[in-house]
Formats: structure tokens, C-alpha cells, sequence
């Protein structure tokens, strides 16, 4: 069966390739499929490599002062997490400047990082408390905190109708076994 603009022996709805075109020229409308699956397969790739690409420069490790120590001066100037425990009697607060050092060991105190940080301290910090703090290591072997998390307990209460904050914290400090 021959439709009009076919050629005989040709099936129903092909046409008779153009003057001036190649017998095998692809329809215009498949080209643009091809086209448009070729624009999406190479922004999924591009997007694909800006997330994976650099993954390993962006992320943030959470490294204990041994494991920070292990590393040697691969990690001076990265952005890490240090976590540990606050050692007890490091702790130099001046509260004119905002300037704060302590010392960060790790669980069997065997390995200690000082760390200096800028601005006032969470309310609850204080000896012995677990932290994480984020920054980078310098040359000196002294981390320089950009960001300082405390470790506390994971039930949170209100304050009762009458009581301070300042009494609810002091409960909170007593009951995290410290």
C-alpha cells in the first residue's frame, strides 16, 4: 500500500528522500532526539563531577588528636574536626580579648592538641567535657578553631515555670556523670 508522497514499495508515512538529499539522511526529527539525549547525558556528567569531583578537598574529617598527630603534615592547613575531650586545667579564657585555649586529648590521654579559638565559649563548656572542634591545624602543631561544638546530654527539658536557665544548666552538668 503506497500513501501520497510515497514512493511505490514503500510503506505508509516514509517519504521519498528530497532532491539534493541522501537516500539514508536521518529524519529531523530523530536527529533532535539524538540531540537532546546527548545534551542530557553531558549535564548529568557535569553535574555528576562538581559533586563528586573535589569531594575528597570539601569534606570536613572528624579526627581524634592521635589520628590527627598520625598524619603528620598532610593535614596542616585543612580544614578537620578535631574531637576529644577537654583536658582538665588547660582551659585559659580571657574574657576582654574573647581569646580561648585549651587542651583536647584523646579517650586513653596519651595524645593532646592545643587548640586556640576566638569568641566566647558555649555556656556549658568547661573541663573534661567532650568537643569537636573545627579549624585547621598550623605549622606550630597548634589547631586554630574556627568553630567550637560541646558534647551534652540529648534530653532537653524547659525551664519550669520560676526557674533559671542557669539552674537548668547546672542540672544538666550534674547529671552528665562528669
Amino acid at each position: 500500500m503506497t500513501g501520497i508522497g510515497s514512493e511505490p514499495g514503500r510503506p505508509s508515512g516514509h517519504q521519498a528522500p528530497q532532491a539534493g538529499q541522501p537516500a539514508n539522511a536521518t529524519p529531523p526529527r530523530r536527529g533532535r532526539r539524538v540531540g537532546v539525549i546527548g545534551a542530557v547525558v553531558v549535564l548529568l556528567g557535569a553535574f555528576a563531577w562538581l559533586i563528586f569531583g573535589n569531594l575528597d578537598q570539601n569534606v570536613v574529617f572528624f579526627l581524634t588528636p592521635g589520628e590527627l598527630l598520625a598524619k603528620g603534615t598532610d593535614v596542616v592547613g585543612k580544614p578537620v574536626r578535631l574531637g576529644g575531650e577537654v583536658k582538665p586545667g588547660s582551659v585559659k579564657w580571657d574574657p576582654n580579648s574573647l581569646k580561648l585555649e585549651f587542651e583536647v586529648v584523646d579517650v586513653d590521654s596519651t595524645k593532646v592538641i592545643r587548640v586556640n579559638s576566638k569568641g566566647a565559649p558555649p555556656q556549658m563548656f568547661r573541663d573534661g567535657m567532650g568537643v569537636v572542634v573545627e579549624g585547621r591545624l598550623g605549622d606550630d602543631r597548634v589547631f586554630q578553631s574556627t568553630n567550637l561544638m560541646i558534647k551534652h546530654s540529648n534530653e532537653y527539658r524547659p525551664p519550669k515555670a520560676g526557674e533559671k536557665p542557669q539552674e537548668m544548666y547546672r542540672s544538666l552538668i550534674k547529671g552528665s556523670g562528669t
